[in-house]
């Protein structure tokens, strides 16, 4: 509390301390940014004039005006003897929690403050789950976390995230299952210039024709039997952020339609309402399916392929980066140890050149969970060839398999490994056209 008046300093003393823990009084406002500088204060009680035959409040204004300058969230209950209700209106506009004439009540006082605290300490808890969001948000959204590697390859995927992540271009990202689309969609949100808001993700091969409008556009209480209440949209959640609409090559041509239409007008209606809403995102698609030829076959709206790659990122399969996967064994083998409280600390050369050649149909989830079921069936520091059942399998699948299918999907990963990822080549090598070779791919999860 600063006052000029030492009698009214003891006064609310005597009164304050039985129910707060501690009360600090001071007589002289120039001493208010050392006492600032020096400790924190749930709740800071200033007079108005500090000059004789002064009622004008200036004073009171002009430190009211540096303590918010220093704390923006300071909590200042503002007291005269000489207040009036523009004065009071004033020091409320200015930042003031409250005021208080003199000479007070004391359960006025006394409730006063104890409302102010209360609003301090909510100000503190909203503060507090703020930076959790934000840290949570950096940990599970930095820019290339988990996108390890130093390959050529993986290099190139960098540049064009830091080319494109600044502009709101529309960006389609194009890679077989496992290799990480996603993470590139939140590396390109979180160094956009909207990276302080949301960044929603839908797959779109989860979502069902009937569900469709209702979970992108949002629907009105009543709409249908199950909406007990208003509920928006992913469109609507995704505003003045970034949209990433996962595996959007498995849309019917229906709801193509109704996705363009949604992209072209920049408005979503909820179901069951009238009005269309506003929307701004910035688009991310992605998918692992040959967009192109499903144009070509009629399978994909060619406008759409149009609105949704004004810039497209090629994601390599595990088996054009095969530099990368020691980087990526060393990654996930600290990361599982940690986790199950193995001391798992190495790997043997022998087993790192079984994970060097093997093709990886499964990318770097594969890898990942390969890595991870050894960590946890290993009985030795050091992973050997025997902790990895993929080495026996893909074997077997080469050498010894009848199955068909197994045999032609040993061959189509071979075949694309032994021409670095060239679809042209592996499919003239396999004696089969590029629309055949994409539908085994496609078949296969390769």
């Amino acid at each position: 509390m600063i006052d000029d008046d030492e009698d009214v300093l003891l006064a609310a003393k005597m009164l304050l301390k039985k129910y707060n823990h501690q009360v600090i009084i001071e007589k002289n406002p120039n001493k208010i940014p050392f006492l600032l500088n020096n400790d924190t204060y749930d709740v800071i009680l200033l007079d108005m004039n500090f000059s004789k035959d002064t009622t004008s409040g200036k004073e009171g204004f002009e430190w009211l005006k540096q303590i918010k300058e220093r704390d923006p969230q300071a909590v200042v209950i503002m007291i005269t003897a000489f207040g009036d209700v523009e004065m009071a209106v004033r020091a409320l506009k200015e930042g003031a929690t409250d005021f208080i004439l003199k000479p007070w009540q004391n359960e006025k006082l006394v409730a006063t403050i104890s409302t102010a605290i209360k609003l301090k300490q909510s100000y503190l808890e909203v503060d507090k789950l703020r930076r959790a969001k934000q840290m949570l948000e950096e940990q599970i959204s930095q820019p290339f976390k988990d996108m390890i590697g130093q390959s050529v390859a993986l290099k190139e995927v960098f540049t064009l995230i830091d080319k494109v992540a600044k502009t709101d271009a529309n960006v389609l990202i194009l890679g077989e299952n496992g290799t990480g689309k996603e993470l590139v969609a939140r590396a390109i949100h979180q160094k956009s210039l909207r990276k302080d808001n949301s960044f929603v993700s839908v797959d779109m091969g989860a979502i069902t024709e009937t569900l469709f409008e209702s979970e992108l556009f949002g629907h009105k209480k009543g709409a249908f039997t199950d909406a007990r209440e208003d509920r928006p949209g992913r469109f609507e959640l995704a505003n003045r952020g970034t949209l990433f609409l996962d595996e959007i090559g498995n849309l019917s041509m229906n709801l193509q339609s109704k996705l363009l239409s949604a992209l072209q007008s920049r408005q979503v209606t909820r179901v069951g309402a009238n009005q269309p809403t506003e929307v701004d995102i910035r688009l991310i698609c992605a998918t692992n399916m040959p967009l192109q030829q499903m144009v070509k076959d009629g399978r994909f709206r060619q406008d759409l392929l149009y609105r949704i790659n004004t810039v497209e990122i090629n994601i390599p399969p595990l088996y054009e980066r095969i530099d990368d996967i020691p980087m990526l064994t060393t990654h996930f083998l600290n990361y599982y140890s940690k986790k199950y409280h193995k001391e798992v600390l190495s790997i043997t050369p022998e087993a790192m050149s079984k994970l060097k050649k093997y093709p990886w149909p499964g990318n770097v989830r594969e890898l990942q969970h390969s890595i991870e079921r050894a960590v946890i069936m290993a009985d030795s520091p050091t992973l050997q060839e025997s902790d990895f059942l993929f080495n026996r399998k893909a074997n077997e699948a080469v050498n010894d398999s009848l199955n068909l299918d197994e045999v032609e999907k040993s061959a189509v990963a071979k075949a694309i490994q032994l021409h670095s990822g060239n679809i042209s080549k592996a499919a003239e090598e396999l004696g089969l056209t590029r629309a055949s070779l994409y539908r085994r791919m496609e078949k296969y999860g390769l």
